[in-house]
């Protein structure tokens, strides 16, 4: 009864009439109803009769004014211009008598307050009867109606339960969107437990071993993960340390895989003993590649030749890096297949991954082009000549991300004490494994080892998208016998390596703390970029020192000896699940 009451003082008297006729106080729920559908085909107000017109008229704000409107306003008028004209005309005679502007007599000091007074007001009230117009102006209808709009809105928020209990019912029923719950509840932990719940109840099953406490969920809403209902727990190792371009890095591998950190480890030792790594960034550019369509081959052959021109890379490149302070356009490369053109951007991101940033670009430029061809059909942003997560060979050849080649010296000694292997034994391993019979299989991309295992484990532990690891664990592994064959060089090519240190996952604390430990975290204030290409060639130096030891293992046939060793448990599961 006491909510109805409330209601019913927000409501129109014919509302109130009609409902008295029909409904009664003691059913919210179809009075609610019987709201929602007034708000919709509400009448228009009925105006008052002119004589309550007369009688209720709003007060005026210039009331307040002690002198009429017009007569105020001709005063200051007056005042405003004859003090100026006394003013200029003292200060005329002070530069002529070569007298100093800032001393001043009583009579120029209360002008001068005269002047301001009355520039003031003109500012201030000179327009009052056109404000006017607007402050009593009377409600439209259209006013009215957004009024109830909006207390019919506060009224249904208002209604939302308190209990948790009763908001899983609604969930499972369909009555709340479960996307809809952090916006609704303000409470991103208190969402995910009752989203949580209500997934168990709808799926007949439970998730007690997903962890949900312990999480910052607003830190990932709207950025990283929509609807959680927990995270996922994954053991994080330490591989190193990695002598890369005489520095040494811990390189931090998130995996469930055994052997892989020990064996990346392994790797880093026998670098580090035979004085280290090198590695060299060949090319950092980020693609995005719409495809657009025309009536004609002839018309896409003419775009194609108008952004291949070089004079006019330089007004597209403007065009483009208004997207972002960090954009910068590199080049444009398209190609076609019939009446449909697909053009390959490639620009610099600084130090996020960029496929926000380039897409922004994109769009740009389509939108300029669309002046000179206005035929031009765009079909897609993205037309799959980019190429974002799968395998192709553009990105195998032109490369994508960081282009990067690292190589490193493993003097004889080493490749026998810390790698238990010989030189030709592991040169005629890595051209029968990783060349001829990745060829065998008709491979793209895919002439290693084990790339995507340690690209894998870097990109989850620093926060960078996994599933770009399609790309970014292209690579080719070279050995080579040196030094009269006493000595192995090896080197891995990886012209695609996707990441960043700014946006997306590497937010997060753990992902954070990631990064910091690598020296990368954030983006880098002096030299825009270079956290990212660093942290692609410790992802290169990571996968040569995971490549070494893997192909030394199975060159000396201890691969099986060492996952049955490291990569299996003796503890009885069962026990440890009941």
């Amino acid at each position: 009864m006491v909510k109805c009451q409330r209601i019913n003082r927000i409501l129109p008297l014919h509302y109130k009439e009609t409902n008295s006729r029909h409904h009664r106080c003691s059913a919210p729920s179809h009075f609610l109803l019987s709201l929602s559908m007034d708000v919709r085909r509400r009448p228009p107000r009925p105006s008052q009769p002119q004589s309550d017109l007369h009688q209720t008229s709003s007060p005026k704000a210039s009331d307040a004014l002690p002198l009429p409107l017009y007569l105020t306003n001709g005063i200051f008028f007056t005042l405003f211009f004859s003090v100026a004209y006394f003013l200029l005309h003292r200060w005329r005679d002070k530069i002529r008598n070569s007298t100093p502007l800032h001393v001043l007599s009583l009579s120029e000091l209360f002008g001068l307050v005269c002047l301001i007074a009355s520039f003031i007001y003109l500012l201030g009230f000179f327009g009052i009867d056109f404000v006017q117009s607007f402050i009593s102006k009377p409600e439209t209808d259209e006013d009215h109606q957004r009024f109830i709009l909006h207390e019919d809105r506060k009224i249904h928020c208002g209604l939302l339960p308190q209990d948790d209990e009763e908001i899983v019912e609604r969930v499972v029923s369909g009555e709340i969107p479960s996307y809809s719950l952090e916006s609704k509840l303000g409470d991103c932990l208190r969402a995910a437990k009752i989203r949580r719940e209500a997934v168990q109840r709808l799926a007949g099953r439970g998730v007690e071993g997903l962890p949900l406490e312990g999480f910052d969920y607003d830190s990932i809403l709207g950025q990283c993960c929509e609807m959680p209902v927990g995270y996922v727990q994954l053991p994080v190792g330490i591989a190193g340390p990695l002598l890369l371009n005489r520095c040494d890095y811990s390189v931090p591998m998130a995996t469930t895989e055994g052997c892989l950190v020990a064996s990346t480890n392994r790797g880093c030792k026998a670098i580090y003993a035979s004085g280290g790594a090198t590695c060299v960034l060949l090319r950092d550019a980020m693609t995005r590649a719409p495809v657009v369509r025309f009536s004609s081959a002839k018309r896409a052959t003419d775009l194609k030749f108008f952004l291949e021109d070089p004079l006019n890379f330089d007004t597209l490149s403007v065009v483009f890096n208004k997207s972002s302070r960090f954009a910068r356009l590199q080049s444009i490369q398209c190609a076609i297949a019939g009446k449909n053109l697909y053009i390959r951007f490639s620009c610099s991101t600084g130090d996020a991954m960029g496929m926000n940033m380039v897409s922004k670009g994109v769009q740009n430029v389509l939108d300029f082009l669309q002046n000179d061809f206005p035929d031009m059909d765009v079909i897609g942003i993205s037309g799959n000549y980019c190429s974002d997560k799968k395998p192709s060979a553009v990105n195998w050849i032109e490369g994508r991300g960081k282009s990067v080649v690292c190589e490193a010296v493993i003097t004889g000694d080493v490749v026998s004490k810390v790698l238990k292997t010989t030189v030709p034994s592991i040169v005629e391993l890595n051209m029968l494994k990783n060349l001829t019979g990745s060829a065998i299989a008709g491979a793209l991309g895919g002439f290693n080892a084990h790339a995507a295992n340690i690209v894998s484990a870097i990109f989850i532990a620093t926060g960078q998208d996994p599933a770009q690891n399609i790309e970014s664990s292209h690579c080719i592994t070279m050995m080579e016998a040196i030094n009269d064959g006493r000595d192995l060089h090896i080197s891995v090519t990886m012209p695609s390596i996707e990441v960043g240190t700014v946006g997306g996952g590497t937010q997060l604390a753990s992902q954070s703390a990631c990064l910091n430990l690598l020296g990368v975290k954030g983006a880098n204030k002096e030299s825009p970029g270079s956290n990212a290409r660093l942290l692609a060639t410790i992802v290169a130096g990571a996968v040569l020192a995971g490549e070494l030891s893997l192909m030394s293992a199975i060159s000396a046939g201890q691969l099986v000896k060492s996952h049955m060793k490291y990569n299996r448990s003796s503890r009885d599961i069962t026990k440890i699940g009941s």
